[in-house]
């Protein structure tokens, strides 16, 4: 029996941290062949080359696809889509996948997409139907979903609203994040090995922080960051302040810079490229908050019973555990938010992105499916037809 040509793309840290144990599966497989193509920040310097922490895990790379500009400006980023577009498309002719599997709602992801649509090759798409209107992100979520033929979703709302795009009710599945999947059988790393592989010492309080361009919002990226780096000063150098740096996101090469210069005048800061998926989540028990307006604050923190202090409208709209304090990006209510945090009690706390099972759920379905080529027309379903 031929296996199963499954694809999986990845083109960030993040999305790969939550790809992980789903590659895992289908690798594991006998029924399941595993493809992957790595792109973007992966295969760039300047983000760390991440593609090797893939390499490192075991995987084989299939295909490399480079997509990033050196600029990050609106056109800078439209050009690495199209380029995108061109390197998927060569990629996918050489690979000849059954199913494609993308997560989230990246420009990088959205080529990949593009690529499979006129290619005729369906779509599994995973974290579908979410709400984040302060970026641009929202709408190539949702147009990832119209181009997919599979839809793996993270929670009952998002669910909902997948279907209210006309897809097959039958084709979305509710599944949790696969984020959590592997926050349950990870072996963290304890206090005393991340200070030894980081090279810091954990202050008697600490903020693990990210903050990546609101790329619809008014105010730049740049004044929501300096609004950030005023109300952390102001907290004093006894409290810990760990950065990660932003993605290649337009303006976030901007910030990166402000990082490097805000770290290198204070002695209680320091900033990392990208700490990978292990160290990453082992420092969330020992911070007493993420600060930031990352996914991860939603996504993976309330599985510690850790606060998260959600700044700004890049998350916003998006299911939130009652762990999460929004604030606005300025300096005087983020410093409210965070004092606010130390105090909180998030024992109670319930992620509400699942149970840690998701990966499995999405294999089985993944292997259940019909013949692949049957999925490829699609009828729009009308919930009040």
């Amino acid at each position: 029996m031929t296996r199963r040509r499954i694809c999986v793309v990845t083109g960030t840290r993040a999305d790969y941290g939550l790809l992980y144990r789903l590659m895992k599966e289908i690798e594991g497989d006998p029924d399941l062949q595993l493809q992957v193509v790595a792109t973007g920040m992966h295969l760039s310097p300047e983000f760390g080359l991440t593609y090797r922490d893939i390499e490192t895990d075991g995987f084989t790379i299939h295909e490399r696809v480079e997509m990033l500009l050196s600029s990050d400006t609106p056109v800078g980023i439209a050009k690495s889509i199209g380029l995108g577009v061109i390197g998927f498309a060569d990629a996918f002719e050489r690979l000849r996948p059954e199913i494609i599997v993308l997560l989230g709602d990246r420009f990088e992801m959205l080529a990949a997409a593009q690529a499979a649509l006129v290619g005729r090759i369906p779509v599994a798409h995973i974290a579908g139907g979410d709400t984040t209107e302060g970026a641009f992100d929202e709408a190539i979520r949702h147009s990832i979903t119209k181009m997919s033929h599979c839809h793996f979703v993270t929670n009952e709302a998002a669910l909902h609203r997948v279907r209210q795009l006309g897809e097959n009710p039958d084709a979305v599945h509710l599944v949790g994040s696969p984020g959590i999947d592997q926050i349950r059988r990870l072996t963290l790393l304890s206090r005393h090995e991340l200070e030894r592989d980081l090279g810091l010492a954990f202050r008697k309080r600490n903020l693990l922080v990210t903050f990546h361009p609101a790329t619809l919002d008014e105010v730049s990226a740049s004044e929501q960051m300096q609004a950030l780096f005023d109300a952390l000063d102001r907290l004093g150098p006894e409290v810990g302040i760990i950065l990660t740096k932003p993605n290649a996101d337009t303006g976030g090469r901007r910030l990166s810079d402000m990082i490097d210069v805000y770290v290198s005048e204070r002695d209680q800061a320091k900033a990392f490229t990208s700490l990978g998926q292990l160290r990453y989540l082992s420092l969330i028990p020992q911070v007493d908050a993420v600060v930031g307006n990352s996914s991860s604050g939603l996504y993976e923190a309330p599985s510690f019973k850790k606060p998260t202090v959600n700044i700004g409208d890049r998350q916003k709209g998006r299911l939130q555990a009652s762990s999460v304090i929004n604030c606005a990006p300025v300096a005087d209510d983020i410093l409210q938010a965070v004092r606010a945090a130390f105090g909180l009690d998030c024992s109670t706390a319930v992620n509400p992105y699942g149970d840690g099972n998701a990966s499995s759920r999405i294999a089985a379905i993944l292997k259940g499916l019909p013949e692949p080529r049957r999925l490829i027309k699609k009828h729009f379903f009308d919930l009040n037809g």
